[in-house]
């Protein structure tokens, strides 16, 4: 008889470790810009990864939540184990930790808010909300094909100037432009994430990109998030001179080419893009080291 697995075991399972370097990624990028304008501010730093990370479990722990009570998971899964559905944890156990995880975000952004004022309040607030509606409340966002503008908006754009801005007390517009590479590897993770789902989705009423346009449009879209997020490096040595080794990060191409994208064009959509979903969020975290130390060079 096999051994169910430890409480401890179970939360982390929950929380889905291969997601997490969607949030961590985009606070190095924006640290890194700050360490190179002598701008860096080591607790404002600790403050951001921490309460990205929250989030980010957060939301998965809201999700494994909402998607049970809306009994959208079932045993037909393809994906990692939801921990709510297998019985391994109880709904209410479930909204509770929710709840907390949550909190200890806001605590972490009270001191944030404390250092850089209002727009990071706003910018907090609004992050909070999306993590639960994105699949809570009567129009979840990841039901309803927004899920990929949510990602990008906030695990790119939003991640990567909200961190340089606790830390600068400023932005500028290369700053702002560099959440476009995290942002768009982000929004692959999450695309290779529907393309896997996209026949239990459409079962479940799901409208997620590949259902509303199909599944040739979505391995095109990945192709495009893999590719526009590599070269966003060198868009930014057009918008501010002076950073050629940024350029680093595109070397991230030459893993990606045999594996996410081979796979993505080649497999039909299954339980291998469990993989396929796990290499996408190495890329991102390998894209950010190169990116940050390329910046700082």
């Amino acid at each position: 008889m096999e051994t169910p697995p430890s409480k401890l075991r179970v939360w982390a399972l929950a929380a889905r470790p291969k997601t997490l370097p969607a949030a961590a990624a985009p606070v190095l990028i924006g640290t890194a810009m700050a360490w190179e304008a002598d701008a860096f501010h080591a607790i404002a730093f600790v403050m951001c990864l921490l309460g990205a990370l929250l989030i980010q479990i957060g939301t998965n722990y809201a999700n494994d939540y909402f998607d049970h009570v809306k009994g959208v998971d079932d045993d037909e899964r393809l994906g990692p184990l939801r921990v709510t559905q297998a019985g391994l944890v109880t709904p209410r156990a479930m909204r509770i930790a929710t709840v907390i995880v949550f909190g200890l975000a806001a605590m972490c952004g009270l001191y944030l808010v404390g250092r850089a004022g209002w727009p990071i309040l706003v910018l907090g607030v609004v992050s909070l909300a999306c993590g639960v509606l994105y699949t809570g409340g009567p129009y979840p966002l990841g039901y309803n094909g927004w899920g990929d503008l949510f990602v990008l908006l906030f695990f790119g754009f939003g991640a990567v100037t909200g961190t340089y801005y606790t830390q600068a007390l400023k932005v500028t517009p290369a700053v702002v432009w560099a959440g476009l590479g995290p942002g768009l590897f982000s929004a692959a993770i999450l695309g290779v994430n529907n393309l896997r789902d996209v026949v239990a989705d459409r079962k479940a009423g799901k409208r997620t990109l590949p259902i509303r346009f199909g599944e040739p449009f979505a391995r095109v879209a990945f192709t495009l998030c893999i590719l526009l997020g590599s070269l966003t490096p060198v868009l930014l040595t057009r918008i501010e001179p002076g950073h050629p080794w940024a350029c680093l990060a595109v070397l991230v191409l030459i893993p990606a080419v045999p594996t996410v994208l081979r796979t993505v064009w080649t497999e039909t959509p299954g339980p291998i893009m469990n993989e396929t979903l796990a290499q996408t969020g190495k890329l991102l975290l390998l894209y950010s080291l190169l990116f940050s130390i390329g910046w700082m060079v």
